[in-house]
């Protein structure tokens, strides 16, 4: 019996760009639907249940907001993952986007491929429940709140997060590709550090998409945050390409490090949502 194929909802009013993602997604495999209105959308959403839903923001009757604010509304569609098509580029229609609940979002004029790429990490995320991240492989979500239940209850290891700011604005200027090579990157040389300087039951995870997270022996966070630091940001600017790099590495929004980290008995939690908040607190 052959494998059904993943349906995706195309939601675009320009018919050139609704038809050219309808025959090059289907030539990848998928089963596409497409229509060119909002309400369209909403409707086709719940009758047909994609898997995923590539939704453009400028639709002729109600806009691509209001299509994912009632999506997420809606007990039926509320978990379809939604990716944001657009022009608009400022940083605020971004963040409304995404506390909308889009799971990624890209600009016109787009690169065919990295939205592939796109497509198929929201639908490896959907599909794995976010067990793992799909550009580093590392667990997230469910098996790292697992894991700092562990915490919870043994108080016996330090916690340690590193994070990469700013990915998303090199993603803006080097596409999607290069920011999954960075990511994955960064990932290898954290690992290296553990191999090194930490023990083979030392965790690392994903704290969120750009967060690492590592729960190592208590007296090894101090030396092992700054050997992983020092080593990053060693290498923060040859992720920029040659002609670009003195350039970019004067701006704010260049990549930067940022660490926190929690001792074995610092503080009393309950609910792993609770370490995580308190983590997210501790960045600097």
């Amino acid at each position: 019996m052959a494998e059904a194929k993943p349906k995706i909802l195309i939601v675009e009013d320009d018919l050139d760009v609704a038809d050219m993602l309808n025959a090059y997604f289907r030539v990848q495999g998928y089963e596409v639907f497409t229509v060119n209105w909002g309400e369209d959308g909403v409707r086709a959403a719940s009758t047909s249940r994609p898997e995923l839903i590539i939704l453009d923001i400028r639709l002729p009757d109600i806009d691509g907001y209001e299509v994912a604010r009632r999506l997420r509304s809606d007990r039926k569609t509320s978990l379809i993952p939604i990716i944001f098509l657009t022009e608009k580029r400022d940083r605020a229609d971004r963040l409304h986007g995404l506390e909308l609940g889009a799971d990624d979002y890209i600009t016109k004029p787009f690169d065919v491929q990295e939205l592939r790429l796109r497509v198929r990490n929201a639908l490896r995320r959907a599909s794995q429940d976010t067990l793992t991240n799909p550009v580093t492989g590392l667990p997230e979500g469910a098996l790292v709140d697992e894991k700092l239940e562990e915490f919870i209850s043994k108080n016996s290891v330090g916690l340690l997060t590193i994070a990469l700011e700013n990915i998303d604005v090199f993603r803006e200027h080097y596409g999607f590709v290069a920011s999954d090579d960075v990511m994955r990157a960064v990932s290898l040389m954290i690992h290296n550090v553990m191999r090194e300087v930490g023990n083979p039951e030392d965790f690392i995870g994903h704290l969120s998409p750009t967060d690492f997270i590592l729960m190592v022996e208590p007296g090894i966070l101090p030396s092992m945050e700054e050997r992983i630091r020092t080593r990053l940001e060693q290498s923060l600017d040859y992720f920029y390409p040659i002609k670009d790099r003195e350039q970019a590495m004067s701006r704010k929004n260049r990549l930067m490090v940022r660490a926190s980290r929690l001792g074995a008995g610092e503080m009393s939690f309950t609910k792993a949502e609770e370490i995580r908040a308190e983590l997210i607190a501790r960045k600097r």
